[in-house]
């Protein structure tokens, strides 16, 4: 893996660690956030990276319009929804419910 794709691993990540529990939010925002040219499906070749990753809630990274889009990369296909529910958040046929409510939106959040 080339250096530059580690560092923006590590930056993605950086961003997750920061996601309370209880919230979501989106590829597109965590890119959007990081001002990275590479976009959402760089974002989510990060969070498939990070499932062995226990310091990465990958599971409170979603898709742009709530959905549980990266559940096949967890280790059985209802892990994703599990720790989400664990932390109160709804799922209905893998989609969060009151996205609007639960959404973190780094931009607003964050000064990394």
């Amino acid at each position: 893996m080339d250096t530059e794709k580690t560092n923006y691993f590590d930056l993605v990540y950086q961003v997750v660690r920061e996601i309370p529990k209880g919230r979501v939010t989106s590829y597109g925002a965590i890119a959007n956030y990081l001002g990275l040219k590479s976009g959402a499906r760089m974002v989510g070749y990060a969070m498939n990276a990070a499932h062995s990753m226990p310091d990465v809630p990958a599971q409170r990274v979603v898709n742009r319009m709530g959905l549980l889009t990266g559940k096949h990369h967890f280790e059985t296909p209802t892990r994703m929804q599990e720790l989400l529910e664990a932390e109160g958040i709804q799922i209905v046929e893998d989609q969060v419910q009151n996205f609007e409510k639960v959404f973190w939106d780094p931009e607003k959040e964050l000064s990394i």
